[in-house]
Parts: C-alpha cells; sequence; structure tokens
C-alpha cells in the first residue's frame, strides 16, 4: 500500500510541531525518517495512524484519507512499534503477541486467519523461547523484540516504526531492520543511525524543526553539508565495504577562534 502525506501540520501546546510536511511513500518500500530530537519525527509517525489530529492536512492510505476510516479497519492496514508503548507489564509475551490479532477478530473473537500467525510471529521475532514469561521480566531488548513480533502478527501492509532498535544489542538493529525489509510491506522507520538508515532504506526524509528539510536516496540526502546543517556535527562519508552504502563517520565540527 502506497502512503501519502499531504500538507500536514500538528501543533502541540498552540506550536507547529510539524509544518506543511508532503512526502509519498511508494508500495513496499522502506523509508527512513531523521533528524535531531524535537525535529518530529516520533509526532509524523502519531498522525499517520491518527494517535494525533492534525491542525490540518491528510494522510492518505492507498487513496483514503485515514481521519474517515474506522478504527478496526486503520489497524487493519496500518500496524505500529512504538516506544511509550503502555503494554501492561502482568501480561505474558503470548498474550502480548496475540493483541496484534485483534484487528481480524469477527464479532465472538473468532480469528479465522489460516495457519499460526501467532506462533510465526513469536518464531520471525526470536522470542518462542520467552512466550509463557511475563513481559515485565524481560530486558529491555527482549521486550522490543516482542513488540516486534506483535507488530508481525497484526500483518498490515503498512508498518510504522519509532526507533524500533532501542534497547537491541548491534546484531538485532540488523536482524529487526533486516526481518521487517524483507516482509514486503510498506515500512516508515523512525531512526537514529545514519548508517543503519543507509543500509536499509529506500529512501529517506530529513525533519528539522518540524519542517521537511530534505528527500530522497541515502546517497541523495545523507551528505557532510547537510548533516552538519542539521545535526551539528561533522561528516565523512565513505562507503561500507560490507554492504556497498553509504557509511556516514561523524565528529565534533572543528573550534574555530573568534577574532577581535
Amino acid at each position: 500500500m502506497s502512503l501519502e502525506v499531504n500538507r500536514l501540520t500538528v501543533r502541540l501546546g498552540g506550536q507547529a510541531v510539524l509544518d506543511e510536511v508532503v512526502l509519498t511513500v511508494r508500495d513496499g518500500a522502506m523509508v527512513g525518517l531523521l533528524g535531531p530530537n524535537g525535529s518530529g519525527k516520533s509526532t509524523l509517525l502519531r498522525a499517520l495512524w491518527r494517535a494525533l489530529v492534525p491542525e490540518c492536512g491528510a494522510v492518505l492510505v492507498d487513496g483514503a484519507d485515514v481521519a474517515g476510516l474506522p478504527t478496526r479497519e486503520v489497524a487493519r492496514r496500518i500496524g505500529v512499534l512504538m516506544q511509550d508503548d503502555g503494554t501492561d507489564p502482568r501480561y505474558t509475551v503470548r498474550e502480548v503477541v496475540e493483541t496484534g490479532r485483534l484487528p481480524h477478530r469477527r464479532m465472538l473473537g473468532a480469528d479465522d486467519t489460516p495457519g499460526d500467525p501467532i506462533g510465526d510471529a513469536l518464531h520471525k521475532a526470536g522470542v518462542e523461547e520467552f512466550a509463557d514469561r511475563r513481559i515485565d521480566t524481560l530486558s529491555g531488548g527482549q521486550r522490543q523484540r516482542v513488540l516486534a513480533a506483535r507488530t508481525l502478527a497484526q500483518a498490515t501492509p503498512v508498518v510504522l516504526l519509532d526507533e524500533p532498535t532501542n534497547h537491541l544489542d548491534l546484531a538485532a538493529q540488523h536482524e529487526l531492520l533486516a526481518l521487517f525489509r524483507r516482509l514486503g510491506v510498506t515500512v516508515v522507520t523512525a531512526l537514529h543511525d545514519l548508517n543503519l538508515a543507509a543500509a536499509y532504506c529506500d529512501e529517506l526524509h530529513l525533519l528539522d524543526a518540524g519542517r521537511l528539510v530534505a528527500s530522497g536516496t541515502p546517497d541523495e540526502v545523507l551528505t557532510p553539508e547537510r548533516i552538519g546543517a542539521v545535526f551539528g556535527v561533522a561528516a565523512a562519508i565513505t562507503t561500507n565495504p560490507l554492504t556497498g552504502t553509504r557509511a556516514v563517520h561523524l565528529g565534533p565540527r572543528p573550534v574555530t577562534e573568534s577574532t577581535p
């Protein structure tokens, strides 16, 4: 499913957190949202699945405005993995993942989906061994993988990920992003790590103070000049010999002495 954001503006506390953002995500693409803290990445993701109501603008999924869709239909089209999840700590891992199937259940609670979507999601996310443990007994990284399993179980054509690699070790970061990329669905993910974004994303959208300042391929967006202007650091670009993708090297800007 394609995703279109049309002049989206969100105000919180009277301040514009997103200012007329326009972007398009083609069907099946994996797209990264980049920007410093407070740039509007998480706000944009929340507006995409209607957790926040924009002041103006629209979000279209395959041409349908999400503002006019029933809540269940939105949940069938858009899966979400957010940071502040609010999952009941008393739930077992299996119970958490089962909640991903709620949009697909009929009125009497039956889920007619063939196969074992819960078992498949547990397996793909690598959390089968934790299935009967309470979520509050897991490490931060294990918990993040459980939430990923719930998103997989939801089986939506669009997936939104808010800093999905938080709390994960290096190997798990790559495994998780590779997993969502292999699904073949439309993925929009907020990331801090520029190298992960370059390695896994087809396109990038760079936000700064609520405005979209650059869009394009990783090669087009991740330039030393743009990284310096938005993130306030020095950057050098090479090619990652393992992946052939852009490699970003960061450091402090050199200190210059002011003249009297």
